[in-house]
């Protein structure tokens, strides 16, 4: 039996470091950014949906989503952001749960399904244990400032919009404290390897 781990963390709080910490131990990763954007792509049945929705304003010269221009309309909008999410979580939940299952029929140990919206988006069920990437609010502020050369009010709005690391954190079978070094980080997914009995 594959052990399915569902990993998730906050904006900027280093859940893309963890899940390349996951690659170096060869396990198989299922990414949910990565599927996002490609549902998106010109010719797939999201994109299109998208596009009836927003309007081709939100198109570059290629015709790809200008996903900055998508973002300043839906982060600020509760109602434009569910609108979004409602066309892009279900086509993303079909290529995840393919890819997972692919994965599971070849007989792996563990599959780790790389989702940043995992408590969000109620997707618990499709994973056997949780594991949060966590960093305190004044680390993830900086991180996500300097990684987006974005403002501070910018950057808040969009820590706001997820919810609270902190309350990820007490959902999670397992918290990897990212605050220190990567070494140290590092150190705490073998632990967690070990103890799971993955390694």
């Amino acid at each position: 039996m594959s052990l399915i781990i569902g990993l998730t963390g906050s904006i900027a709080s280093g859940k893309s470091t963890v899940s390349s910490m996951f690659r170096d131990y060869q396990l198989p990763i299922v990414d949910a950014d990565e599927i996002s954007r490609e549902v998106v792509r010109p010719g797939e049945k999201a994109y299109e949906q998208i596009v009836a929705t927003f309007g081709d304003g939100i198109l570059l010269a290629d015709q790809t989503i200008d996903r900055k221009k998508l973002g300043a309309i839906i982060f600020p909008d509760e109602d434009k952001r569910k609108q979004l999410n409602a066309i892009v979580h279900p086509a993303v939940r079909e290529k995840m749960l393919q890819q997972r299952d692919k994965y599971v029929a070849k007989g792996v140990d563990c599959v780790i399904l790389d989702i940043p919206l995992l408590f969000e988006s109620k997707l618990t069920h499709l994973v056997d244990k949780t594991v949060v990437v966590y960093v305190n609010k004044e680390t993830q502020l900086q991180r996500l400032m300097i990684r987006d050369n974005s403002l501070k009010e910018e950057a808040e709005s969009r820590i706001n919009s997820q919810l609270s690391i902190d309350e990820k954190a007490k959902k999670a079978d397992y918290v990897i404290d990212n605050n220190g070094t990567k070494e140290q980080t590092s150190k705490q997914l073998n632990e967690l390897l070990q103890t799971w009995q993955i390694i």
